[in-house]
């Protein structure tokens, strides 16, 4: 049985950091690998966009909108009224399970890759549609009626909302996918310019990424024995939830078993990238602590260790 490449860096991450290894990426390299594979996540995107845009594809987008506002319905009830946490810390921690993390789908794709298991590749799009819906409904889920009692009151609700709103639309994230979407889309030919250092590269620098994620995650195996039995159950049962929705959804609306795996881990994923941010501005109440070490030491690792190759599995044996 051959290990996927992309898995073995990110065990040599957990592992070198375990053993104590001194490894240290040059400062700025984990923001430009991220960087790197959200813009060529985005081009590829764009290029399959251009070649198989339809009316079919309007529709399918609407129902994975609607499965990013399913999500954290879904979370949110469980981690307030069974793990009892705050109505914030609740909803933030939500809001990052219902959206994605392009870690993740980097990692599903390169694996599928590696399986010569065919898919849409114009799925970049819906990873652009997950982020925001998420981070709407666990705003919505966190907040309460007030009445301001004065007008600096208004202002400063007023200069929230509009950091909020450019968390939203304009984080790093959403602009780097969503241009470089567009730029596939109108490039043309001209594209080829750029294939051999965002297409050609693209599993090297995952390689590089996962590398560096995996010591990320090691270190974080203290935040996660103090989140508790709880958190770490959440962190692994609600990614097989999302995870089994996306999949069923994506053979619903006519995705190729490939494009039914890579649905399948994005309603797994959960951000550490965007939803953070906006988190931050939106909800400054909350511990978004408890959320990064959910979503980065435990439902990260189980993705690329166990869920994708489960959701594959999964798919496979439904489609025959």
């Amino acid at each position: 049985m051959q290990l996927d490449v992309g898995i073995a860096f990110f065990l040599l991450g957990v592992i070198a950091t375990l053993v104590r290894a001194d490894i240290k990426f040059p400062k700025g390299l984990y923001q430009s690998l991220t960087l790197f594979l959200m813009i060529a996540i985005g081009l590829k995107g764009g290029v399959a966009l251009a070649e198989h845009a339809s009316w079919n594809l309007i529709s399918q987008s609407i129902y994975v909108i609607l499965l990013g506002l399913l999500l954290p319905l879904i979370a949110f009830p469980v981690l307030y009224f069974i793990g009892e946490f705050k109505r914030y810390d609740a909803a933030s921690i939500a809001a990052h399970y219902g959206s994605v993390s392009v870690g993740t789908y980097a990692v599903a794709v390169g694996f599928l890759e590696a399986q010569n298991i065919a898919y849409e590749a114009y799925i970049p799009l819906f990873v652009v549609l997950l982020e925001m819906p998420a981070i709407a409904i666990g705003i919505a889920l966190a907040r309460m009626k007030k009445t301001t009692k004065d007008s600096s009151e208004n202002s400063q609700q007023t200069n929230d909302k509009y950091k909020l709103l450019h968390e939203v639309f304009f984080n790093q994230g959403m602009v780097l996918m969503v241009g470089g979407l567009l730029i596939g889309l109108v490039a043309g030919d001209r594209i080829e310019r750029v294939t051999p250092f965002f297409f050609d590269l693209f599993n090297g620098i995952l390689a590089l990424f996962l590398l560096e994620m995996g010591m990320m995650a090691a270190r974080r195996l203290d935040d996660i024995k103090r989140l508790g039995s709880f958190m770490l159950a959440f962190g692994v049962g609600m990614p097989m939830v999302g995870g089994l929705l996306g999949c069923f959804l994506g053979l619903a609306i006519g995705l190729s078993p490939g494009g039914a795996i890579l649905l399948a881990v994005l309603g797994a994923s959960a951000s550490y990238i965007a939803v953070p941010a906006a988190m931050r501005v939106a909800l400054p109440q909350a511990n978004h602590s408890l959320s990064i070490s959910s979503s980065l030491g435990i439902t990260f690792p189980f993705n690329v260790l166990i869920g994708i190759p489960t959701f594959a599995v999964i798919t496979q044996w439904i489609t025959g």
